[in-house]
């Protein structure tokens, strides 16, 4: 059994996460949340305060970092949630001598780009626009598109000096559009949109890829024809491939 602690399971994708996981059956799991999640081993904490939260991550052999600040252009809460929390979940992972951080990036971290062409006619479903040799966007590139998508660049690059400084293995997973109805929402979903079981499997992957993994950073969508993120990393580094796809909610 791996013991892995989940921070903020009572949300969408550790709600996710957490069913596929117990699915499985070889996962021993805990969480960290603000609020207790009911049927598995829980602590109550804040991730802003690290001394609040380091007994949480005794005895674990990975941590999937999901609690997150959502507001795009709140500052104060970017600075305690996504940047001093996020410090303090690394750092409590390292203290407690955790083998490997799963970081809930974000496609906030690229969709800057969505303002320019041809990724904006993307976007905005003007498909017919759209050359038929566009380039995708790389799990290298960076374009934040406000406070949120900048405060996890910022994440990516911490988890970067952490694997570089004190070994530990650092992946960063930037999730694409996941929805409570598990289907597309809007136009823009149909380039970015990311299905329950995809994002499980890709977290999975990462939970579970080889030891000598220590940094990288992957896009995850699900297999979306007007997709503009290049998920060859992915399937590369963990043979990770989605199995769902924007276009079964379309007709054409």
């Amino acid at each position: 059994m791996k013991n892995v602690l989940i921070t903020g399971m009572s949300g969408l994708i550790g709600g996710i996460l957490r069913r596929h996981l117990e699915g499985i059956g070889e996962y021993k799991l805990r969480a960290l949340n603000r609020s207790i999640v009911e049927g598995v081993d829980s602590f109550q904490g804040d991730i802003s305060d690290l001394d609040a939260i380091k007994s949480a991550f005794q005895g674990q052999d990975v941590v999937v970092h999901l609690a997150a600040y959502l507001g795009g252009k709140d500052w104060e809460g970017q600075l305690k949630g996504n940047i001093i929390g996020t410090y303090n979940v690394f750092e409590a992972a390292r203290l407690a001598g955790v083998a490997r951080v799963v970081y809930a990036s974000s496609g906030n971290t690229i969709r800057g780009f969505e303002d320019v062409p041809p990724y904006d006619a993307i976007a905005a479903g003007r498909f017919e626009s759209v050359p038929a040799d566009f380039q995708k966007i790389t799990h290298e590139q960076v374009r934040p598109a406000d406070i949120y998508g900048a405060a996890k660049v910022f994440g990516e690059a911490l988890a970067r000096h952490f694997s570089d400084e004190y070994g530990m293995s650092m992946i960063g997973v930037r999730i694409g559009g996941v929805r409570p109805g598990n289907r597309p929402a809007v136009i823009r979903e149909r380039s970015i949109y990311l299905s329950h079981g995809d994002v499980a499997s890709i977290l999975t992957s990462c939970i579970d890829a080889a030891d000598d993994l220590k940094c990288d950073v992957f896009l995850a969508t699900s297999n979306n024809k007007w997709s503009y993120r290049d998920l060859t990393h992915a399937k590369d580094m963990l043979g990770w491939s989605p199995k769902d796809s924007a276009d079964d909610f379309y007709d054409d």
